[in-house]
């Protein structure tokens, strides 16, 4: 467990943000990805290239490169998860990619049309951002498309060019199903089977510094199981019987998984037979082995969290090991009626003040990239639409370290896209080239922005420089042009923008102190069911602010030094959620249910720690009195109060420590 003295010191060696910026996490090479990328891509051209006997410039060829165009597109689309999920994205990569050829015919040119054009065409991008992580993709394509098209000259007609991207999209969903069909693990399965394996890891690590990590983990796990298997399919049609026994198999777990976090907290050395047999559970779901007869025995006596584990392992194990019991333990979540999906629509989009923030920032930047392309004596403008579309997408980490990375990498990919076209003729050998760069583009985007860049820009190049075939002074014009987007992104995208230098967590931390306060009222007064979904909640309030935290960290100071200042308030606040787990288990097995006087004055501390936050104000010098089940949750909240004044704007981060 870090403290704020932890963070501190780390502050004083190498910036966060620039080790962010650096950092290059070698990831596994995802072997299928790579094989169906190296196949994929290049084979729409590969085939334009046998019919037309050579790369000659014509429609063949302008076929070719469009359709391969679509094929990339279709083949970055999908990533891992559940077979509909990755064509739902590819639907969306291909619907507004080709929404974005048509509307880039009205980007070409000069004149306010254009700029009128690409204005709304990002506008509407940014609010179709924000519905859900596919339409971002789709989006993205959108900007995308929209540039190449200002600026890409074929033979074609735009209905053919069109035409040729979607058959290019149809080839990658082709070989998306083909690979999907030949892998062996299920995704939803594996889902629920990798939250049984946290789950023994936390009981194995419990009363070891390796326990907040492997909680932390499980927490993950928990969501992802979640939005995969709940979430994401009970709002589908036609909802299949394994999917409602997997939701069911989730379902049954929370007891379990109550009983490990407080055991884990309690620091309660593990029953080896217990995480022997949570090993066996994940080891049934994933259907790799048959789940033993017999359970393990109840327990009598020990202490309190030993016997939620066994309590919680035991009745898992009824569930996993009976069909009528994974299907009964499903409960589905309620189909939202249409009134209800448009009004959350509304919320996402029109009325989300981020969003709207959002929508003028990309739409100034592009109108200003736009008017750049038009009067710029430069060769190849319209990749300066494309850059600023690629950098400042959402949903993808910091603003400024994409900037960075973008510049740097597509500099690389430029080199080496260059000495590509001219160390090889224009036949076959620019075809192989191809295959290996976009071999390498799933395994440089497990890594980092800059590397996928790398290896992204040679694709582009070698297909662009086929269609647009140019001289060696290119290298420099393409290398001025991405440097000119990444300026604009800084500047207008970033720079001016006084959200961007402010507290970068405070609404985060505002949510996972609101999302805390409902966790403590449903612990207390709520059913069991309302009681596991307020934790759930309170728990996945804390892993957004995780990953708010860790893109902020991305930033120059002085964002990554107030971010690093909040780390101990995060810790704190998990903690604080552990603690309530602690004490409705400690209820469940015998210990005096607490006073609800003492539960609302626990209650409007919280309330009060969450406008402490708002107002950015520090909290008084009063302590939390609880008694019972309640005294360990009063001294976390007391503890998250003294850390946010030590946070406080004006005041240097202190040394409380937050495992105190």
């Amino acid at each position: 467990m870090e403290s704020s003295g932890t963070v501190a010191e780390r502050a004083l060696r190498a910036p966060a943000w620039l080790e962010e910026l650096v950092r290059t996490t070698p990831p596994p090479v995802p072997w299928r990805d790579v094989v169906r990328f190296a196949v994929t891509v290049p084979a729409p051209l590969a085939v334009a290239v046998a019919v037309e006997g050579g790369i000659e410039p014509g429609p063949v060829l302008g076929a070719g490169v469009f359709a391969t165009t679509g094929a990339l597109a279709g083949s970055l689309a999908p990533q891992g998860g559940p077979l509909r999920d990755r064509l739902r994205r590819t639907a969306a990569a291909t619907v507004f990619g080709g929404i974005g050829l048509v509307v880039g015919q009205f980007a070409a040119g000069g004149g306010w049309l254009p700029v009128v054009v690409v204005a709304l065409a990002a506008a509407l991008a940014a609010f179709v951002s924000a519905v859900n992580s596919a339409l971002s993709l789709g989006a993205l394509q959108l900007l995308v498309y929209t540039a190449l098209a200002s600026g890409l000259v074929t033979p074609l007609s735009p209905a053919a060019e069109v035409g040729c991207f979607v058959v290019g999209a149809a080839w990658a969903t082709l070989t998306t199903l083909v690979q999907y069909a030949t892998e062996r693990n299920d995704p939803d399965r594996t889902a629920v089977s990798t939250v049984f394996t946290r789950i023994a890891e936390l009981l194995a690590a419990a009363g070891t510094p390796q326990a907040e990590e492997a909680r932390r983990e499980l927490t993950t796990a928990l969501n992802d199981a979640y939005d995969r298997v709940i979430r994401s399919r009970s709002r589908t049609a036609g909802r299949t019987r394994e999917l409602s026994e997997l939701a069911g198999v989730l379902n049954a777990a929370a007891p379990l998984v109550e009983g490990t976090v407080a055991a884990a907290r309690a620091g309660v050395p593990a029953d080896p037979q217990d995480v022997g047999a949570v090993h066996a559970l994940a080891a049934a779901v994933a259907g790799t082995r048959d789940l033993p007869e017999e359970r393990p025995e109840h327990l009598e006596r020990g202490a309190p969290t030993r016997r939620a584990v066994r309590h919680g392992v035991r009745l898992a194990w009824n569930v996993v090991g009976d069909p009528e019991e994974r299907a009964g333990a499903a409960v589905p979540q309620p189909r939202p009626d249409p009134r209800s999906r448009l009004r959350d629509l509304g919320d996402r989009t029109l009325g989300s003040a981020d969003t709207r923030a959002f929508a003028v920032r990309l739409a100034l930047c592009m109108t200003i990239a736009e008017i750049a392309r038009q009067y710029l004596p430069i060769e190849r403008p319209y990749w300066v639409l494309l850059t600023v579309a690629i950098v400042l997408k959402p949903d993808f980490g910091s603003v400024f370290t994409r900037a960075i990375q973008r510049g740097a990498g597509t500099l690389v990919g430029v080199l080496l896209g260059s000495l590509l076209l001219l160390a090889l003729p224009r036949n076959a050998w620019v075809l192989v080239a191809m295959s290996v760069a976009a071999a390498l583009l799933p395994w440089g985007r497990a890594a980092n922005f800059g590397l996928f860049s790398v290896f992204q820009t040679p694709v582009i190049i070698l297909l662009l420089d086929l269609a647009l075939p140019g001289g060696p002074g290119l290298v420099g014009a393409r290398l001025l042009d991405t440097l000119i987007g990444c300026a604009i992104v800084l500047v207008f995208g970033y720079l001016l923008w006084p959200q961007t230098w402010r507290a970068p967590l405070d609404e985060a931390l505002r949510d996972a102190a609101h999302a805390l306060d409902e966790f403590v009222e449903a612990a207390f007064t709520g059913s069991p069911s309302e009681r596991r979904r307020a934790r759930r909640r309170s728990y996945r309030a804390l892993t957004e602010l995780h990953t708010q935290l860790q893109r902020r960290l991305a930033e120059p100071p002085p964002v990554s030094t107030r971010a690093a200042a909040f780390w101990p308030v995060i810790v704190q606040l998990e903690r604080t959620s552990d603690a309530v787990t602690e004490a409705v288990i400690a209820t469940r097995h015998g210990e005096p249910a607490p006073d609800l006087a003492q539960v609302a004055v626990l209650r409007r501390a919280i309330r009060e720690l969450e406008d402490d936050i708002r107002a950015h104000r520090p909290p008084d010098d009063a302590e939390i009195h609880a008694e019972g089940v309640l005294a360990p949750v009063a001294r976390e909240v007391d503890a998250a109060r003294r850390l946010v004044r030590d946070a406080a704007p004006g005041r240097r981060p202190g040394t409380a420590v937050a495992d105190e």
